[in-house]
């Protein structure tokens, strides 16, 4: 094994006995389950977990996740230090036996699922279930006040929830309870700040029957990895005990999640401690999450930029979904940020966007979560938002939103009324609301539904208001088929205001 390689696992491994105790303050707060993110294993590619319509790939771009990091030199030459290769490959080299060896010797661990994800199957996968050794395993919910899971593992190997980046290696049957916390219950900001601790990802509260059977936890973090100005020894394990929080440092660190060997559980998360004289932005994995709110007279659009951890994601799409927000799908920015460093949000059209800056920052899932606005009025073309960094001036973010996007994203929400019932629970509604009305009337007229003098009757009408209620009377008086006409026209000439009333329908 070469010295690189020797020195590169010397800076993931620390050791995992060392433990120190602190008292810990109570708050108030409140919390959320997880929700789906994305995972893929490509080639030699590695990217974080999430869903990805009905299945989830995995992806894999340094060592797998579950191999021990190695330098590469040791092994660019001898493809046999790969699990992963052909029988082929096998016979071309008479050396890679011995590399074979010289690898497995690290003590590498291998999950049987990993080695199932990389063969090319790509299992389907929901957010509430693991991925495991003979399939998927589904999750109970038993709490759901309290975000609690649990989920029994029947035999031995590897189990990831591709949902939260929680893994559990197990060398036999095991029930494991899961409930979803929040740090503000248990670290005090002040403490915060004091001990210069920085929150580094999900707090999930575990227990095991029977207990001595899981050999290894993963636990997810937003740190990106590798990152020269990052130590790994910053990162600590906190459990929160009756007599206080206690730190455990981890066996390893990876990108997107730390390994406990062996693990007591208790309720417990991934925190980065920082030297008190350091000054640093840490750079983290990120995400921006964007929603739109259909309104007849003005769409708009909710856009956040926080941390890539999937409770804050589900507290917001909770919080989003009380007031009918529907999120659009998004890529996350492809460089790690700056936690604590601000951002610039713009528009192409210039839009109102109120703020215009957001700062990176970890915010508890029960908080008010800080976000821009951006009023789009009736949006009849694309616009394209940009998020850049305030200091570099660098565009670190961009996504390119359709007006038809808008209206797929409303089409698939729970189906609307019946046209017919839906003309006339709207009634008043579309009285006030309606605009210009001439394409509407060349339809009814196309159709059959209204004469030449017919038009001409609701055009003479001295107001907006009454030419709508003259428009909608006569079409009544007609029958429900010439309604069903008149419903079609105004959702494709008017769909923003159809799918506004559909929202006020879905509330009552």
């Amino acid at each position: 094994m070469s010295a690189r390689s020797k020195q590169k696992q010397k800076q993931i491994s620390t050791p995992s006995q060392d433990r120190c105790k602190i008292d810990f303050l109570s708050g108030y707060d409140d919390v959320s389950h997880p929700c789906s993110s994305a995972a893929h294993i490509q080639d030699d590619q590695f990217s974080t977990f999430s869903e990805n319509g009905g299945y989830c790939e995995v992806l894999i771009s340094e060592p797998p996740p579950h191999i021990t990091a190695l330098g590469t030199e040791s092994c660019e030459e001898e493809i046999s230090c790969s699990p992963f290769r052909s029988e082929s490959e096998d016979q071309e080299s008479s050396q890679s036996q011995e590399s074979e060896d010289t690898c497995w010797e690290e003590k590498t661990v291998v999950p049987h699922l990993v080695a199932k994800l990389c063969s090319g199957t790509e299992p389907v996968c929901k957010s509430n279930q693991f991925l495991g050794p003979e399939g998927n395993v589904d999750i109970e919910m038993i709490d759901k006040s309290a975000n609690r899971y649990s989920v029994h593992f029947p035999v031995a190997g590897f189990y990831l929830w591709p949902a939260t980046g929680l893994g559990f290696l197990v060398s036999a049957a095991v029930t494991v309870t899961i409930t979803f916390d929040s740090w503000g219950r248990h670290l005090d900001l002040k403490l915060q700040h004091h001990e210069k601790w920085m929150v580094a990802g999900p707090l999930f509260d575990i227990s095991v029957e029977p207990e001595g059977v899981i050999t290894e936890i993963h636990l997810p973090h937003v740190i990106s990895l590798p990152a020269n100005e990052v130590d790994i020894s910053w990162f600590q394990v906190a459990h929160f005990k009756d007599e206080g929080m206690v730190l455990e440092p981890p066996a390893r660190v990876e990108p997107f999640y730390a390994i406990l060997e062996n693990p007591s559980f208790s309720l417990m998360g991934i925190l980065l401690r920082l030297a008190r004289e350091t000054c640093l932005s840490v750079p983290i994995t990120s995400t921006a999450l964007i929603y739109y709110h259909f309104h007849p007279e003005d769409v708009k659009f909710h856009l956040y930029l926080i941390p890539s951890d999937s409770l804050l994601t589900k507290a917001i799409d909770e919080e989003e979904a009380k007031f009918q927000g529907v999120r659009l799908q998004t890529s996350p920015p492809v460089d790690p940020l700056n936690f604590g460093s601000r951002y610039i949000v713009s528009c192409l059209p210039p839009l109102e966007i109120i703020p215009k800056e957001l700062k990176l920052s970890y915010r508890n899932p029960g908080e008010i979560q800080v976000f821009s606005k951006v009023y789009a009025g009736r949006m009849k073309e694309p616009i394209m938002l940009e998020i850049t960094d305030k200091r570099y001036k660098t565009l670190i973010w961009y996504t390119l939103v359709k007006p038809e996007e808008l209206q797929f994203g409303a089409t698939s929400a729970p189906p609307p009324l019946p046209a017919v019932a839906f003309m006339k629970e709207h009634h008043r509604h579309l009285q006030a609301r309606l605009g210009n009305l001439n394409g509407v009337l060349d339809d009814l007229q196309d159709r059959g539904v209204f004469t030449e003098e017919e038009k001409e009757m609701v055009r003479q009408m001295p107001t907006q208001q009454r030419r709508n209620e003259t428009l909608l009377r006569m079409v009544e008086n007609k029958g429900h088929q010439a309604q069903k006409v008149l419903f079609k026209s105004i959702s494709r000439r008017d769909p923003y205001l159809m799918s506004y009333l559909n929202q006020q329908s879905l509330q009552q």
